[in-house]
Order: C-alpha cells, then sequence, then structure tokens
C-alpha cells in the first residue's frame, strides 16, 4: 500500500511534466486528469482534453502512456480518454489560472 501511494506520488510528478502544446500549463494543473489509480504497479489514468478537436487527441494519450511506462516500479500503465464531464476553466486551480492570466 506504501509503495502504491510513492508510485501514485511519482506518477503525479510524471503528469506535471506534460503539457499540452497549446497552453503553457501541464496537464494535471489545467484539471485534465480526472483520476489517478495505483495497485501494484499497474497505472490507470482517466483525462480528458479541452475539446475533442484538440489537435494532440489522438497523440497525448499516448505521450501520457509512454512517460508514465518510463516510471521504475510502474508494471503496466493504461490511459483513459474520457469526455463527460466535459472540461471547463473550473477545474484548474488558482495557481494555474494566474499563470494564465485569467484573473
Amino acid at each position: 500500500m506504501e509503495k502504491d501511494t510513492e508510485l501514485k506520488e511519482q506518477v503525479i510528478g510524471a503528469l506535471k511534466s506534460v503539457y499540452d502544446p497549446e497552453i503553457p500549463v501541464n496537464i494535471y494543473d489545467l484539471g485534465l486528469v480526472y483520476d489517478v489509480g495505483v495497485v501494484a504497479g499497474h497505472v490507470a489514468v482517466q483525462m480528458t482534453l479541452t475539446t475533442p478537436m484538440c489537435p494532440v487527441a489522438g497523440s497525448l494519450p499516448g505521450e501520457v502512456e509512454t512517460k508514465l511506462q518510463e516510471l521504475p516500479g510502474v508494471v503496466s500503465a493504461q490511459v483513459e480518454l474520457v469526455w463527460e464531464p466535459a472540461w471547463t476553466m473550473d477545474r484548474m486551480p488558482e495557481e494555474a489560472k494566474l499563470q494564465l492570466g485569467l484573473f
């Protein structure tokens, strides 16, 4: 259980290193990641994109999976792209909104 907690922290750190190419904020702080699960080294991530017409819709989930699979201790990584609930800027923390000049 403790290993899963540590690995989940590493997974979140890796997610924070992936950026939407059109927005200078990482996908985690953008609120695009809805759920992160880690059980015995198996990682499952549910995420969305800012819009279904996002130009990286076909490549970003695979990029995230690859980045997660590179982490020590990850046995497998699966990224599920979901559209419900729809992403809104309300999912972003204040720090990300400040970074984008939304205040």
